[in-house]
């Protein structure tokens, strides 16, 4: 993994782990409630996320779940303003989560460094859109099409199946031309999976490690936190914490947070106890006491 350019900046991902912040351009997101749908409101949120110390801002024109058809024209008008604003007044690297090639193109164009793509290449045009530029791109485990409502969640193995599946979307990756130095992949915690999933998920997250990629882990707020300690979303910051920590324990170096200032601070000081980062100041126990 080591170093890896992505927009203006450079991570050395052996040492040091990417904060990614999450900006909703969407009336109906799930966290934030349509709080950054406007286009004023949402820059102004990536800009202050990334003085809170976010590396990595991901915005959003559709979520996931099931929800009323947006079209391919919205979502590029919610998307591609905000990424010429924001990389506008910031070297700060900007991502779009989205599943469609002709967005992912207009986002390219507008400014964007990575495609976060949650149907791990589901448009069949879209490996061939990253390809033709200098853009990465996150592949993701998710099941079926997205916004639709499916089948109860059910896996014989959740981590043996999201491996396969993520090695198949590298595979098909390279044979489009993406070097794999721009290749990033996320097994989709709480993405088409129940909560005992994730959970597994999470605790084996380290045998990801084997796909030799840098691993993102999406935690934020999700339902299995809420699940496992009976929080509504407003309430699941601590259990979202203690989930990116064990994450990154195991190997994620890239990690998407909805709360900021708290996700950087957990993250810098998970870096320091790895010996990966030094103290911004040394002064306890450092001088002699005075004899009386």
């Amino acid at each position: 993994m080591t170093l890896r350019t992505i927009g203006q900046r450079s991570f050395d991902f052996d040492r040091q782990v990417a904060v990614m912040a999450v900006i909703n351009r969407t009336p109906d997101s799930f966290y934030d409630e349509g709080a950054t749908f406007a286009l004023d409101r949402a820059v102004s949120a990536a800009l202050a996320a990334a003085a809170d110390g976010a590396d990595w801002i991901d915005v959003g024109g559709v979520p996931f779940g099931r929800g009323p058809v947006v079209t391919t024209e919205e979502e590029i008008d919610r998307v591609a303003p905000f990424v010429a604003e924001v990389a506008r007044h910031s070297d700060v690297v900007i991502s779009v989560d989205t599943n469609r090639a002709r967005v992912a193109r207009a986002a390219i164009d507008a400014g964007a460094a990575v495609i976060n793509d949650t149907s791990g290449l589901g448009d069949p045009e879209m490996a061939a859109v990253i390809a033709d530029s200098d853009a990465s791109i996150v592949l993701t485990h998710s099941v079926g099409p997205w916004r639709e409502e499916k089948p109860a969640a059910r896996f014989e193995d959740v981590v043996g199946e999201v491996k396969t599946f993520l090695e198949a979307r590298v595979e098909r990756a390279l044979a489009a031309g993406i070097p794999r130095e721009r290749l990033i992949l996320d097994p989709g915690h709480d993405l088409d999976k129940n909560t005992l999933h994730t959970l597994e998920l999470t605790r084996r997250y380290g045998e990801l490690q084997s796909l030799g990629l840098p691993l993102l882990a999406a935690v934020s707020n999700k339902d299995f936190v809420g699940e496992s300690i009976d929080r509504p979303k407003h309430e699941r910051l601590s259990g979202s914490l203690a989930a990116m920590v064990v994450c990154i324990l195991n190997g994620a170096r890239v990690v998407r947070m909805h709360n900021v200032a708290e996700s950087v601070d957990a993250v810098r000081m998970t870096e320091a106890i790895l010996g990966w980062r030094a103290p911004v100041r040394l002064e306890h126990n450092t001088h002699p006491t005075r004899n009386v």
